[in-house]
Parts: structure tokens; sequence; C-alpha cells
């Protein structure tokens, strides 16, 4: 068993602040709850660990990449609807199912193989799919989800500048600042943005909600507490083929980004991790810690790039720091007051956010296709580029295509076609002559 010294606790809570913003992000944007978010990351992370034999220091927190579905089908007209809730709970835990089936080939065929389906030509643009189509999302919440079509009022004018205000704070510290008060930009922007919608609260400017907080119990046992509209901490799933189609299917991009984490994370600490303790098993335990937390209620997970950095910084690979974290994400997801507070956060602040990371997302997909030095002069780039981007975002500006099979209606996302359009064009058009030489 393994013996902590005080400062080992302190580079655990380190490495908690270093998840946390994006970890409750997701859940803030798509109407989860980000209680649930902390429990599920931190028991996700217990089970990673456990299935790659307590070799790899990775903290498993909420994907970004799932946030288009998800938003698609819990704020389907455009507000929380909780009743649709159980239904993306059924999607992620498919997500999960799609990922233990990524790790099965991965044992049997190799990495490389699997690899080829889904290089940066089909990876980058679906990439720059997801962040775009977050654009008007940002926006909307930035106003506070106000009207505009009659010019900005009074107090979608003070929506903007808190949204704004939050934006600053946050390329501020992505910017100017250094060490590990770089790597939490996001924590600090939702803090000032939340510190000062409560000082214009107080002086009756705006006007904030905090009943949910004097409501909430202060601990939270899983499916027998419930909020203050009667819903459980924990909700069971429900299944939606329709919706299904349009979760899962994304596990094919995020794949990739847990390839890229795990090399990442082997060369900070220096080993190895896709051969020792496998490629396998870190998608198998990335595949049970989504499926489990699509089972309690939060978002599906993903290796962080963020608790990589606290690692590279503090020179300490210890993975048993990472299960001590999330221990403590365990903990803090089972106080209810503090997932009162967390709901409370207003929608300009969430837009504040959203806009640098929907737009950080959209040039992370660019940089895919820059880095990979794709010749752009070659038809084939350009077909599957482009075929990408027109069905990704055209689809999804229309709010998905509506299939009827006999008594069964399905809604297939902008997403989903894009991703399967995507990799059989790649498999299906040929090489051209320079590019098979290269």
């Amino acid at each position: 068993m393994t013996k902590f010294k005080a400062k080992d606790y302190l580079l655990s809570i380190q490495h908690l602040f270093a998840m946390f913003g994006a970890t409750i992000l997701v859940p803030l944007l798509t109407g989860l709850n980000p209680a649930v978010a902390l429990f599920t990351a931190g028991f996700g992370t217990l089970i990673f660990h456990f299935v790659t034999k307590l070799k790899v220091p990775v903290f498993l927190g909420s994907s970004f990449a799932f946030l288009p579905a998800l938003i698609a089908v819990v704020k389907a007209n455009g507000t929380v609807d909780p009743s649709r809730v159980p239904y993306a709970q059924g999607g992620v835990m498919f997500a999960g199912i799609a990922y233990m089936l990524f790790a099965l080939l991965t044992y049997f065929l190799g990495p490389d193989r699997i690899k080829k389906l889904f290089p940066p030509v089909v990876t980058g643009p679906v990439i720059i799919v997801i962040g775009i189509s977050l654009s008007s999302t940002a926006i909307k919440d930035a106003t506070g989800n106000l009207d505009l079509s009659n010019g900005i009022t009074g107090q979608a004018g003070l929506n903007i500048g808190i949204a704004f205000f939050t934006l600053l704070v946050v390329i501020g510290f992505t910017m100017f600042a250094k060490g590990f008060f770089k790597i939490i930009p996001i924590l600090f922007g939702i803090a000032a943005g939340y510190l000062l919608c409560v000082i214009f609260s107080l002086l009756g400017i705006y006007k904030m909600d905090f009943s949910p907080i004097v409501h909430a119990h202060w601990i939270n046992v899983p499916f027998i507490t419930k909020d203050m509209n009667g819903v459980s901490f924990f909700s069971l799933p429900k299944f939606d083929l329709g919706i299904i189609l349009s979760i899962a299917p994304i596990t094919m991009v995020t794949f990739i980004e847990h390839i890229g984490d795990i090399t990442t994370n082997g060369a900070v600490v220096g080993k190895d991790f896709l051969k020792d303790p496998g490629l396998h098993r870190t998608l198998l335990g990335d595949g049970i810690a989504t499926f489990c937390a699509g089972l309690l209620g939060g978002p599906p997970s993903t290796t962080y790039a963020e608790n990589t950095g606290v690692l590279a910084s503090t020179k300490n690979y210890n993975p048993a720091l990472l299960r001590m974290t999330a221990v403590f994400a365990i903990i803090l997801g089972l106080i209810g007051k503090f997932g009162a507070v967390l709901q409370t956060i207003p929608d300009p602040v969430k837009g504040g956010v959203e806009i640098i990371l929907f737009g950080m997302i959209a040039a992370i997909g660019a940089r895919t296709l820059s880095d990979a030095n794709l010749d752009f002069t070659h038809s084939r780039n350009l077909t599957i580029v482009g075929l990408i981007l027109v069905f990704g975002l055209g689809i999804g500006g229309i709010g998905g295509l509506k299939v009827a099979i006999g008594s069964v209606s399905l809604s297939i996302s902008g997403l989903f076609v894009a991703v399967i359009i995507g990799v059989l064009a790649n498999v299906i058009l040929p090489m051209e002559e320079s590019t098979e030489k290269a």
C-alpha cells in the first residue's frame, strides 16, 4: 500500500485543480449534473488505473468532443429538459461500448491498422465541425439566451459585458500566466465571472437564484437524494436508437485523441504505455469508465492533457497521486452544497468561457491538418475535407436528418454523417501517385 506524505496530498490537490474547470464545464454546458460528473470522473479514473495495472499516471475527465451531440439531446428546445437526460446517458453507455470494441480490434489487429482508418485528413475537419457547430450555443449563452431580434436590450448588454469580462480573464491567464496557473485558465475565468455576478446581484444590478444552494443537501446519497425539483442525484439510463447513433460514433474521433494523449503521457514519463500495459488496455479502461459514466449520469470520459502538464511541471510521475485525486473528485461530487453552487453559474459566464473554448476546438482541428503537412493541391485531400465540412455543418445547421424506418423514427446528427462519410471517402478514394510515394 502506498504511503503518502504531506507534499503528495498537495500534489494530488494540484492535479484536482488542473482537471476541475474542464471536467465541470462539459456538464454545465450540456445540462448534465456537474457534481455527478466529478463523481464519475473520479470513479472512472480508478477503473482506468485498475484496468491498466496501476501503471499509467492518467486522470479521466469530461470529453469535449461529445458536446454537440449531448447539447442536441438534452437541450432539444434550447433549454435543459431533465426528461431527456436518461436518453443521453444511454448514448454515452454505447460510446463506452464502442471504446471497448476499439480495444478488442486493437488487441487483434494492432494499433497501426486501426489508425489508418482515421488519418488527420479525416479527424482534422471533424474536429473543426465540432467547434464551429457549437458557436451559436456560445453566443446564445453569452447573451443570456435572450431574443435579440428587436435589438440589444439593457439586460442583454449586461449579459454580454459579463461574458466578455469572463472571456478576457480566460485569455489573460492563457496568454500571460506562468507555470501551474497557465494550466487552469477556465477555472479562473468561471470563478471571476461568478464573483462579478454575485457582486452585481448584491448591488441589485443582476439577478441570481441561490435557492438551489439553500435547498441542497450537505451530502448526496446515490439513488436516494433528490434536489428541490424532485430530480434524483443519479438517474437510470434510457435508450433511443437515434440518440445512440448521434453519440456513439464520436468515439471514432476520440479514439485518435486517446492515442495522442497516451503517447504524450508516456513521453513525459519516459515509458511506452502503448506497449506496456498496451493500447488495448488503456482503451478498455477508457471504455469501461465511459460506460459507467453513462450508467450513473456523467458525460463521456477522456484522458486529460491538463494533468499530463502537471506531471511535466512537477516531475513526479507516481500514478498513486492521480488515484488520490480521483478520491478527492468523488468526495467533492458527493457534497450537495458544492454541486449546487456549480449549478448556479450564470449563462453569460458559461458563454464567455464557451467563446474561447469552442473557437479553440475548431482551431485544434485546423492545427491537426497543418501538423500533418497535407498537400491540398491533391484533389483527394480537398474532396475528403470538403465532404466532411459540408455534410457536418450543413446537416447540423438544419437540425439533423430525420429518418423513418417503419414505426421507428431516427434523428441522425450532422457529425455522425460527417464521420461516416469521411472514413468511407478515405478508404474508397484512391491515393494520388505523389502521395503514395511519400
